[in-house]
């Protein structure tokens, strides 16, 4: 049996970047995933690349058919936009691995429905002073500059990622990002550790 590799942590941890490393690095072992929304497809956006655009009729057959691993919905002045992870013919647990990057409630309901077994967690940790250094440089860029939202952010995560969360969900192994490549590096010894420690009659 595969394994599921679920990443998340704080804002301005470097996730997506981390994410985007491990998939170029670990492509001969690991597997995408793409998440399904109800928002309307932008432009530029490609179905079945960006996303998986469905209907809300369509979101609610899936619900009904068990298939829908983990979801969140967001109330926008368009109406409810929901994105979730689907197990579809995307994922066959049996025969491969997957890299998939979430929150920590994202995390902790995919990990409720394959196991924890299945399910290993990579928190991504960056003290906060940086953390909100990197941030406060990344919104001073032409463009961005959402001041208010950086710091609701930061607020957010003191609540979302407390310590006292992070026992509950046996959270115990960090990977610091203080030098991206040296965290890109534990982070692939420990994917590949787990991979090989994998007992033969699962594979």
């Amino acid at each position: 049996m595969g394994k599921i590799f679920y990443i998340f942590g704080k804002s301005s941890t470097g996730k997506d970047t981390i994410y985007k490393s491990l998939m170029k690095m670990l492509s001969d072992r690991l597997k995408g995933v793409v998440m399904y929304t109800t928002r309307p497809k932008r432009e530029g956006e490609k179905d079945g690349v960006t996303y998986n655009y469905v209907t809300e009729e369509g979101y609610h057959k899936l619900k009904e058919k068990g298939l829908i691993i983990e979801e969140r919905t967001y109330d926008t002045v368009y109406g409810k936009w929901r994105y979730f992870t689907v197990k579809d013919e995307q994922i066959n647990i049996k025969e491969n691995n997957y890299l998939i990057a979430g929150t920590l409630e994202s995390y902790i309901s995919t990990r409720d429905y394959f196991g924890k077994e299945v399910v290993k967690p990579i928190y991504i940790e960056v003290e906060d002073g940086e953390r909100l250094t990197r941030a406060l440089k990344r919104e001073k860029k032409p463009g961005n500059q959402k001041y208010a939202e950086m710091c609701r952010r930061f607020l957010s995560d003191t609540e979302d990622f407390s310590e006292e969360k992070l026992k509950n969900e046996e959270i115990n192994l960090r990977f610091e990002n203080i030098d991206i490549d040296e965290c890109v590096n534990g982070i692939i010894g420990y994917i590949t550790r787990e991979i090989q420690e994998t007992p033969d009659e699962q594979l």
